[in-house]
């Protein structure tokens, strides 16, 4: 069973598109995921109520943040969802389930700026120092032709974690979230771009 944590402390950087998404396509490939919402917003739950039953499942999980257990015996995915300002002894505790870390950030100088300060502390964190659990840095909603989408360009060029893809700011994401859907839940033709995008994530994720 494979773990990933989707974090960043900044608030709307993307997580909950990103980690229902990645369910998404857990579901969609045949295999049984669970999804756990560690926001008081619950919004990724509340997208979990949505989601019609003719879609393939995606299970909730309920986490403690103060004492999270592990995930029920059998799941083959599990996608964390974790709320803005994790840090400190939640985030350790969080970090120790997971297998992979997946950090959205935005083109923006502030987001980069809170991004950079999690990424080290993240760094410091005694499993991802040894190579147990792998992090990874996915842009958010980037424009390329933008000043914004080139500061996010050299800034993830300094990391040493590897990049593993840019999403675009479209309303596909908006829409199908209103639903409870996923790009693997329409029709391909619709979804093109953003299928695409998602595909180095995927390989990543799959460990391809």
């Amino acid at each position: 069973m494979t773990v990933i944590v989707v974090a960043n402390p900044k608030g709307g950087v993307g997580k909950s598109t990103l980690s229902t998404n990645l369910a998404g396509y857990f579901a969609a490939q045949g295999e049984w995921v669970a999804l756990a919402d560690l926001d008081r917003q619950q919004s990724a739950h509340a997208w979990l109520d949505l989601r019609p039953e003719t879609l393939p499942a995606i299970e909730s999980w309920g986490v403690d943040l103060d004492n999270p257990g592990k995930p029920p015996k059998g799941l083959e995915h599990a996608v964390i969802d974790t709320p803005a300002g994790l840090h400190g002894n939640r985030l350790a505790a969080i970090v120790e389930l997971a297998d992979k870390v997946i950090v959205p950030l935005q083109p923006s100088m502030f987001d980069i700026l809170a991004t950079k300060d999690f990424l080290d502390r993240l760094a410091k964190e005694k499993a991802v120092r040894k190579g147990a659990i792998k992090v990874g840095v996915v842009g958010m909603r980037v424009d390329s032709r933008t000043r914004s989408a080139e500061q996010l360009q050299r800034f993830v060029e300094g990391l040493d974690l590897p990049v593993l893809g840019y999403l675009r700011d479209t309303q596909n994401y908006v829409q199908l979230a209103a639903h409870g859907l996923t790009l693997w839940d329409v029709a391909k033709s619709r979804v093109d771009k953003d299928l695409d995008q998602w595909q180095p994530i995927i390989s990543w994720v799959d460990g391809k």
